[in-house]
């Protein structure tokens, strides 16, 4: 099983499709990676050399965000929000839809778990 990122990606998959596991990377972040390495998109994963697999890491490390700091960075946006008590920071606050969806008879998964707010 090949690791990347801090992920194992699949074995017995086409590569672009294994790579799409890591946070961050979706389908077409996959096929950019694989053709910038000059890797087929559709060799299987656990067919890959060490030389390509470190040629994935090393584009992946230099150019994109991803997994951790990517998810850290989220977590910031979210919570400059919050601080700023702008609307959509009050939305998170309160765990409600944030996007203008209606709440009187949807919403159950985000609404379902109150926290408790300290003030």
């Amino acid at each position: 099983m090949v690791r990347i990122a801090g992920v194992d990606i699949p074995n017995n998959k086409k590569i672009w499709v294994s790579l799409t596991y890591i946070y961050g990377i979706g389908p077409f972040l996959s096929k950019d990676i694989l053709s910038k390495a000059q890797i087929d998109e559709n060799k299987q994963s656990n067919l890959l050399t060490e030389d390509e697999v470190a040629k994935i890491r090393d584009i992946i490390d230099s150019n994109h965000k991803v997994e951790g700091d990517l998810r850290q960075v989220h977590f910031l946006n979210i919570k400059r929000l919050m601080d700023l008590g702008c609307y959509k920071g009050i939305r998170h606050r309160k765990s409600l839809p944030v996007h203008g969806q209606r709440t009187h008879s949807n919403a159950q998964t985000r609404r379902k778990k109150r926290k408790i707010l300290l003030r």
